[in-house]
C-alpha cells in the first residue's frame, strides 16, 4: 500500500505522515526533499510553480514510489492531473487533508525554517482541485485522531 496525503503547504501532510508511519510501521517520505533547488529557491521568493516545474518532480516521485513500494508519501498532489502521474497503481490511495484557508495560513505564518513562503497559500487554494476519489479528512482535530480517521478508513 502506498499511502499519499495531499493537501496545501501547511496542511500538516509532513507531521500527519510521520505519525501515520509510526502508527502503521510504514516508511515515511516527504516529497518537498525530492524538489530541485531552483523550485525550491523559486518558492522561497514567492514564486509559484508552474506545471512545466512540477512534471520533473512529479516523474522523480513516480519513479520513487514504483521502485520502493510501501510507503507514505507527503506531497501537494494539488491537481487531477499530477495525481494520475502518481496513481500508477492500484495499491495508490490519496487521503486529502482539508483545511480552511484562516487556518492553514495561521500554520504557515508561524512555521519557522520552512522554504515555503506563506504567500503562496493563495495560489495553492487557486490551483487545488478537489479530489474525487480520495479519503477526505478534516485538519482541525488533533493529529491522534486525524491518524485514527486515516487508519479506519484505509483498513
Amino acid at each position: 500500500m502506498i499511502i499519499v496525503l495531499m493537501g496545501v503547504s501547511g496542511c500538516g501532510k509532513s507531521v500527519i505522515g510521520q505519525a501515520l508511519s509510526k502508527a502503521l510501521d510504514i516508511p515515511f517520505y516527504d516529497a518537498d526533499d525530492f524538489h530541485s533547488e531552483d523550485n525550491k529557491r523559486k518558492m522561497k521568493e514567492g514564486t509559484p510553480l508552474t506545471d512545466r516545474d512540477r512534471k520533473p518532480w512529479l516523474k522523480t516521485l513516480a519513479d520513487f514510489m514504483s521502485t520502493h513500494g510501501e510507503m507514505i508519501l507527503a506531497c501537494s498532489a494539488l491537481k487531477h492531473s499530477y495525481r494520475r502521474i502518481l496513481c500508477f497503481s492500484p495499491e495508490v490511495r490519496f487521503v486529502y487533508l482539508k483545511g480552511t484557508y484562516p487556518l492553514i495560513r495561521t500554520r504557515l505564518e508561524e512555521r519557522k525554517g520552512h522554504f515555503f513562503n506563506p504567500d503562496l497559500l493563495d495560489s495553492q487554494f487557486a490551483t487545488l482541485e478537489e479530489p474525487r476519489n480520495a479519503i477526505t479528512v478534516d485538519i482541525t482535530p488533533p493529529i491522534a485522531d486525524i491518524v485514527k480517521a486515516i487508519k479506519e478508513a484505509i483498513l
